[in-house]
């Protein structure tokens, strides 16, 4: 009676840890799409006004990061959002962590054994605060300003804006980063 006791609050302890993980998942999505579609929503815009890339990049140097501080501004004190890659233009800013770069290994593993999808929302738990994951996959868009041949102009730019840039060389398909939602436990 007591094994069966023990047996039964181990699983209803562990699907307390389940229901508050999808919680914490579907939050962190939540604050990933608050991100992700403003930044795309500007960027779409600014190739738009300009086919030469050029001034979508200039919204990146300028705005990207302004952006990302503004969406940080609207969420609970508890959260934050933010972007990465292994190959980062901003390395004041973007660098990735060891388990950042765990994470982005895992979805260019997935990606080479061809079980990658782009809806491949990873979670991760470090020490309180549990992190989502949300892949970012090099489109042809992309190549302007980070595929392998730049055009003269974009390159100068991106030099200049970014002497320590490693963020070119990507093939459509390729991972080009994630944007990871950091949730602490409250």
């Amino acid at each position: 009676m007591k094994l069966r006791s023990l047996v039964l609050s181990t699983l209803l302890l562990s699907s307390v840890t389940m229901a508050d993980t999808m919680t914490v998942k579907q939050e962190g999505i939540k604050y990933i799409k608050m991100l992700g579609g403003t930044l795309k929503m500007q960027l779409q815009s600014a190739m738009k006004e300009d086919k030469s890339g050029l001034t979508a990049l200039a919204f990146c140097t300028s705005s990207a990061n302004e952006i990302t501080k503004e969406v940080n501004k609207k969420l609970p004190s508890y959260a934050r959002v933010r972007r990465t890659s292994l190959k980062v233009r901003n390395n004041t800013v973007n660098t990735p962590d060891t388990l950042d770069i765990k994470i982005m290994k895992a979805y260019e593993a997935d990606l080479a054994d061809k079980t990658f999808s782009a809806k491949d929302f990873k979670v991760a738990k470090a020490g309180d605060v549990t992190r989502v994951y949300k892949p970012l996959v090099t489109k042809d868009v992309c190549l302007k300003c980070h595929g392998i041949k730049l055009d003269s102009k974009i390159a100068e730019a991106v030099k200049s804006s970014f002497p320590h840039d490693k963020a070119t060389g990507y093939k459509v398909g390729d991972l080009r980063g994630v944007i990871v939602s950091e949730i602490k436990d409250h």
